[in-house]
């Protein structure tokens, strides 16, 4: 299943991006669609970033078992 969204970038950004698809020879849907899973990847491995989803995670947690009583 796939979603779209509609992202608004500015110009010079938009335009950095179209020529990066255009020089690897890729559609601008696929060439941000890879920018963005390298992105998470990164996030993924980011001890700074792992503790503050934990974090979330945990004050979540408390919030749905609050609810839920």
């Amino acid at each position: 299943m796939t979603r779209n969204l509609t992202v608004r970038l500015p110009d010079e950004l938009a335009a950095d991006v179209e020529a990066l698809a255009r020089v690897e020879g890729a559609s601008l849907n696929e060439t941000v669609k890879r920018a963005l899973i390298e992105a998470v990847e990164r996030r993924r491995k980011n001890p700074r970033f792992k503790a503050r989803l934990a974090k979330i995670i945990e004050e979540d947690q408390k919030l749905l078992e609050r609810l839920g009583k």
